[in-house]
């Protein structure tokens, strides 16, 4: 059977810049985009609210508490760079393999990226207890000579945030460079020309800037692609550098990257089906791409299946009784319904995936993807706290209880990631106008 185009027939690069430069330029600003900053904005000033009080009353604002010395904190840190990691195997690893459907999705997936990342970088300076001195971090010349430990995660962590943050804005505002230039060139206000005159940079499509443009582009990609494996591997190696039971394993790196393209194609999903109905994007964002990316979530899916498979088969090939004692408390003890429930959304509700049926209904297909990212943050709390709470000394057991600032701190951060995505879609292009013009004068929409 041959494949559905990624372009509805008919669509021209000139009907294609018309359609999409005039939802940011000639709509005036819905309804439903009011309510959703809105809301985004009050879950914003909850988070502002916690974190104000965690510098006031310190980290004892939180739940954390001996043995559970991490929560929330690790637990988001963690979920948002794993969506962000996902966000960007859909953009630059798509680009190399010059996927024709990648073009329609891909600016959604950069700006999900960046703003993901830009809430995942808030935990490691928070939870520092004395955040305003997060420069330390850096090796930077100093009179009492003090290094940071080049040993610790933490350093890792931020270097590896800092290094991914900033190409990913990089690939993200690169791509967006053509597109700006077209808005500039059609917008009518003057306030409008000069914000999107500035953030064009001069662009003006002449053959040198297009092959200068072309050739940094492909290079970046080829950057992020590695990039993104490296860095949610360290995010693994945070676990498995730890000695602490149910913690050190070799599977973690690879398991935290299958796990990032899971939370991260759920996320691509939960926002580009609603907005493919709220901005009539149907004729880009085809039946085509809702199989593909059904596709890749179940075959994310799985990979993190087989990685569930192998922690339990571990627990009990390596013969350690800390190991089998935990895992016993994991699938029996008091948080086992988190371990069941990600079992389920994870791994049982991605299923449904498997009939093309039911990955060409948006309605299926957006709450599949609603459930991984679910799933994920559940699994993240799995590792996190049901791990901690049961040590290797019996007399060091304790239960985790999360409080109003751990919550609020989640909240806060969503409520950071849906303001400023609501701002990019309605000041920016959400489809790439320039990539799409491309396709379809090549003729690569099949």
């Amino acid at each position: 059977m041959p494949f559905d185009p990624v372009v509805s027939p008919g669509e021209t690069p000139a009907s294609v810049t018309d359609r999409i430069a005039a939802i940011t330029l000639d709509r005036q600003t819905p309804l439903w985009w009011w309510a959703a900053f809105g809301l985004a904005l009050a879950m914003l000033g909850v988070g502002a609210l916690s974190v104000g009080t965690l510098f006031g009353r310190g980290v004892q604002a939180w739940g954390n508490n001996w043995p559970v010395m991490w929560g929330f904190d690790l637990i988001n840190y963690v979920w948002w760079i794993g969506i962000a990691s996902g966000g960007t195997l859909v953009s630059s690893l798509f680009f190399l393999t010059r996927s024709a459907w990648r073009t329609s999705v891909n600016r959604i997936a950069e700006s999900m990226t960046i703003f993901a990342a830009m809430c995942a970088g808030i935990f490691p300076i928070i939870h520092l207890g004395r955040p305003w001195f997060f420069y330390w971090l850096f090796p930077y010349p100093n009179t009492m000579t003090l290094w940071p430990q080049f040993r610790s995660p933490l350093l890792w962590d931020f270097i590896a945030i800092l290094a991914y943050v900033f190409s990913s804005a990089v690939f993200w505002f690169l791509g967006l460079m053509p597109d700006v230039a077209a808005l500039r060139d059609r917008a009518r206000g003057r306030a409008a020309q000069l914000f999107y005159g500035v953030l064009a940079l001069g662009f003006r499509g002449s053959g040198a800037q297009w092959r200068r443009y072309h050739a940094a582009y492909g290079v970046i990609a080829g950057i992020m692609t590695p990039l993104v494996v490296s860095v949610h591997s360290i995010v693994g190696l945070d676990f498995a550098a730890a000695a602490t039971p149910g913690w050190y394993s070799t599977q973690y790196p690879p398991f935290f990257v299958f796990g990032a393209a899971l939370s991260g194609f759920g996320v691509v999903l939960v926002l580009l089906l609603p907005l493919r109905a709220l901005l009539g994007l149907h004729d880009y964002v085809t039946e085509r791409h809702l199989d593909v990316l059904g596709r890749l979530l179940l075959t994310a899916s799985l990979a993190v299946s087989y990685c569930y498979v192998m922690d339990a088969f571990d627990v009990f090939y390596s013969g350690g009784e800390a190991e089998r004692r935990q895992f016993a408390e994991r699938i029996s003890g008091l948080y086992a319904p988190v371990y069941w429930l990600t079992l389920l959304m994870n791994c049982a509700v991605p299923l449904l995936l498997c009939w093309r049926g039911l990955r060409l209904r948006p309605w299926v297909l957006g709450a599949v993807g609603l459930s991984a990212v679910v799933g994920m943050w559940l699994e993240r709390f799995g590792i996190v706290v049901a791990v901690l709470h049961r040590t290797n000394l019996p007399s060091a057991w304790g239960d985790y209880a999360p409080t109003w600032v751990d919550f609020g701190t989640l909240a806060g951060t969503l409520g950071l990631f849906g303001a400023g995505f609501l701002l990019f879609v309605r000041f920016l292009p959400v489809v790439s106008i320039a990539e799409m013009r491309q396709m379809i004068g090549t003729g690569r929409v099949g």
